[in-house]
């Protein structure tokens, strides 16, 4: 049942744990629903203690025994815990619980999928497998016995022994709970290996269900990629003998980094050129590179706390975007990152979800698995690193590793070594970590006597429970463009420290065309009064490829917002601009593909909401399918042309060459298939040798009006493949007209391939109903009532997917009174159902407070 008072758990009242623990001996003896643990753990007074009470976490189990010293032991059990009186020195604690793994819906602990056992602990699931100081300050050394009839059993570390129904895991590195994995079952291995910078042979394996053997190459490739990326770039070497990893149906997250055993969900790991499209191959490569290398920035180095997840992940994240760039393209990559920055993480900075990097309080850490978190983390990252510099980038990581491997850490110890390293104070640049919300930093400029100058000011609007924001320090990377052209002034970096603040450059001959914050250097929103013409020469003369992306983006959001707004035709001074754009040779494909798609229709409500007026769903849907259809007209020869040239006929690579020419001969086809009636997307789709092809063929199929034969014929071909059925449940649900998205996502919710208890599967029909803002948000409220309902079925089973899936709400105030009057009452509806979970109930407590 629902906690009476959940409890709020603040930064503020951190204490060191009473009692350390020396070491961890786990036996599983499995069973799918009667699985015994038995722990045996050395603990130990924590000298930094003040107080020796013993207690220890614990949800969903059965106590069987438990003994301390050998000696039985009746401690005081509760639904989340237990106590115990003990002595004041150390003593060995012995407990055998019984757990039920089947039964586990919520995907924490250890649970079936597939009737495969795998484990979730992060960030609190190691409690709900045996009793357990559950925090990641607690970190300890783990020897594992398991115990069953699977073929396979993994567990973190090196293998020590194995025999007729057992296996031993030796992990030597002393690891918080969160960290620690089981896998079992029958599995098939993709092998591989390693040869470290030091001469060392690690052994790897890819581990899937047998018939998936066939998806594991890429991956294993993105493994060996990323462990030499990290030994070159952060000369970091791995540090056990074997690196598993293993691919899971059931995942409420992408992957976990547990040590020497990364749990993958399948579609983070399995990929072929005939099911998975170039975005899945970018996706695995980077998430596979990611985990691997929190190997240092998370495992060794570890969070002292929970509000401290920023620290390993922001860092990760921005490591994982340097492995990106390196091996694709930089410049592409930068524009992606910005806008999944700007759906995700701004959008939540702008409502009842807003929340500091690193949190100074909550009620359920599930919930602050945000993009806050680890978008935003990384930005601050990259920020950091662009005011210290390479060189002083590198002394700090390495100052980093060496003084805080094996520990428990802080954002404080984070920027001490940069402190130590610079001599600079971060108590200003800090603030980025303690403060919620997005500066809005606008500006203006004068030129007199050749001398140029920008005048900036910085404002962060009010964010909940925080009203004052005073200023930070915000890189902003400034070039400037004389009327030719040209580059009179290359890129510099200017810091801003003031609320206000103005920059002068002199010995200019005429007034220049500013290109502000380059490579997107902050996390801001940049107000600053132009026109039309000075983005259209932009977008022709940049010489920074996000300026020149962002010059674009901007020319498309003025004319739909005045068409939005005023019911103004599409701007000819747009379709010019795009047009030159895309047939410019010397661009990166990848680029021109980027630059082809348009503001999405929440940015656009969004902005419409930041002018002081209430955005309309359709009339945003409207604009930009109008645009489309004139951008079609415009381009058609253009399409054709583009379409023409960037066939890909070699065999398929999903590197960034060939991934970026089919991006943009999908992009060019887009627009021929508004014209043709989906004539050439008809012939795309029959000669389809790869799912990026067949994929984008079918979408302007069903965008055209002439997908049904075409769905059916896909699904008939994929109905086995789980991953590329949900490829088939979202495009439908994600392509439908607002006035049939919802009655689109029902109908494929009684489809027999439809089921909540899977996250991908629930993610690709619901999840596809939030993201289409038109279809959501229609007038009937159809599209609300239909997403709780299913929130209210999933909640008892699922509580972390329910949770994050209630942020589709979020928005809610932005909208016109009736639409708000539609979602408060969906809300209130989840709120008052019996027994919702911790996660459920405070995510929509958040989203309904003003």
């Amino acid at each position: 049942m629902q906690d009476a008072a959940p409890q709020t758990v603040h930064l503020s009242d951190y204490t060191p744990p009473n009692w350390l623990v020396r070491d961890v001996h786990l036996t599983f003896r499995l069973d799918p629903t009667r699985t015994r643990v038995l722990s045996r753990i050395t603990f130990a007074p924590n000298p930094d203690a003040a107080a020796r009470d013993f207690a220890l976490d614990g949800e969903n189990m059965t106590l069987i025994s438990a003994r301390i010293d050998g000696t039985p032991v009746k401690p005081d059990v509760t639904p989340h815990g237990l106590t115990c009186a003990v002595s004041d020195g150390a003593f060995v604690w012995e407990a055998e619980v019984e757990i039920n793994p089947s039964a586990n819906t919520a995907l924490e602990g250890l649970y079936m999928s597939s009737g495969m056992y795998c484990t979730q602990c992060e960030a609190e699931g190691f409690r709900k497998i045996t009793y357990y100081p559950d925090r990641p300050d607690v970190m300890a050394v783990f020897d594992v016995r398991i115990e069953g009839g699977e073929p396979v059993m993994l567990s973190n570390g090196n293998p020590v022994a194995a025999g007729d129904g057992f296996a031993e895991w030796h992990d030597p590195w002393p690891k918080p709970a969160y960290l620690f994995a089981l896998v079992a079952g029958r599995l098939v291995n993709h092998p591989g290996s390693f040869t470290t910078m030091s001469g060392r042979e690690v052994e790897l394996n890819i581990w899937v269900r047998p018939g998936d053997e066939g998806k594991c190459a890429f991956g294993m490739q993105a493994l060996k990629d990323s462990m030499r990326w990290d030994e070159e770039v952060y000369g970091r070497e791995y540090d056990l003998d074997l690196f598993n990893i293993v691919a899971v149906d059931d995942f409420n997250m992408g992957a976990m980094e547990n040590k020497g055993l990364n749990i993958f969900n399948s579609s983070a790991v399995l990929a072929s050129p005939e099911t998975s499209t170039d975005a899945n191959f970018e996706r695995i490569e980077a998430i596979i590179a990611h985990e691997y290398f929190h190997n240092w920035t998370g495992n060794r180095i570890t969070c002292r706390d929970w509000f401290q997840l920023c620290l390993k992940e922001g860092l990760t994240v921005f490591r994982d975007a340097e492995f990106t760039a390196d091996m694709r393209s930089a410049p592409v990559k930068r524009i992606e990152d910005v806008i999944a920055l700007r759906a995700r993480q701004f959008r939540e900075d702008n409502g009842p979800l807003a929340h500091p990097v690193r949190p100074e309080s909550f009620v359920e850490i599930n919930n602050f698995y945000t993009a806050t978190v680890y978008e935003k983390g990384a930005e601050v990252i990259g920020m950091l690193k662009t005011l210290v510099g390479d060189e002083a980038w590198a002394k700090a990581l390495t100052l980093y590793f060496k003084r805080h491997d094996g520990q428990a850490c802080t954002i404080e110890d984070w920027l001490k070594v940069f402190e130590d390293v610079t001599g600079r104070d971060l108590a200003q640049f800090k603030r980025w970590y303690t403060d919620a919300g997005t500066p809005r930093l606008s500006v203006t400029d004068d030129f007199r006597d050749g001398t140029y100058t920008l005048h900036f000011k910085q404002q962060t609007p009010p964010t909940p429970g925080q009203d004052d924001k005073p200023p930070r320090v915000i890189p902003i990377k400034v070039g400037l463009l004389g009327q030719n052209g040209g580059e009179v002034q290359k890129t510099v970096t200017l810091e801003m420290t003031e609320a206000e603040q103005s920059f002068d450059f002199a010995g200019l001959a005429a007034h220049p065309i500013p290109s502000i914050l380059r490579e997107f250097s902050a996390p801001v929103i940049l107000e600053r009064a132009t026109n039309d013409a000075e983005r259209a020469f932009l977008l022709a003369h940049d010489t920074d490829p996000f300026n020149k992306w962002e010059s674009g983006r901007a020319l498309a959001r003025s004319g739909l917002l005045a068409m939005i707004e005023g019911g103004t035709a599409p701007d000819p001074a747009y379709l010019e601009a795009v047009q030159t754009m895309a047939r410019d040779a010397d661009l990166d494909p990848a680029f021109r593909a980027l630059a082809l798609g348009l503001p999405s229709q929440d940015d656009l409500a969004q902005a419409v909401a930041d002018g002081g007026g209430t955005p309309d769903p359709q009339a945003i849907y409207d604009a930009l399918e109008t645009l489309k259809d004139a951008r079609a007209e415009a381009m058609e020869d253009t399409a054709r042309q583009l379409y023409a040239q960037y066939q890909v006929d070699a065999p398929y690579r999903p590197d960034a060459g060939q991934s970026g020419a089919r991006a943009l001969a999908n992009a060019a086809l887009a627009m021929i298939s508004r014209r043709d009636g989906g004539a050439a997307a008809q012939a795309q789709y029959d000669a389809a040798g790869n799912m990026t092809q067949q994929l984008g063929a079918l979408g302007c199929l069903v965008q055209a009006g002439a997908g049904d034969l075409a769905l059916g014929l896909f699904y008939d071909q994929w109905q086995d493949d789980r991953l590329v059925i949900d490829k088939w449940f979202g495009l439908q649900v994600s392509l439908a007209a607002p006035q049939d998205t919802a009655d689109v996502a029902a109908r494929l919710t009684q489809h027999p391939d439809f089921t909540m208890k899977n996250p991908n599967r629930f993610r690709a029909v619901l999840g596809a109903l939030a993201g289409s803002p038109a279809g959501f948000h229609h007038a009937s409220g159809k599209g609300y009532a239909l997403l709780a309902d299913w929130l209210i079925k999933l909640d008892p089973l699922n509580p972390q997917t329910t949770a994050r899936m209630c942020s589709a709400f979020e928005t809610w105030r932005r909208y016109d009174a009736e639409r708000q009057a539609l979602i408060r009452a969906q809300l209130e509806r989840i709120a008052s159902q019996p027994g919702l979970s911790r996660d459920t109930a405070e995510m929509v407590g958040r989203i309904l407070k003003t």
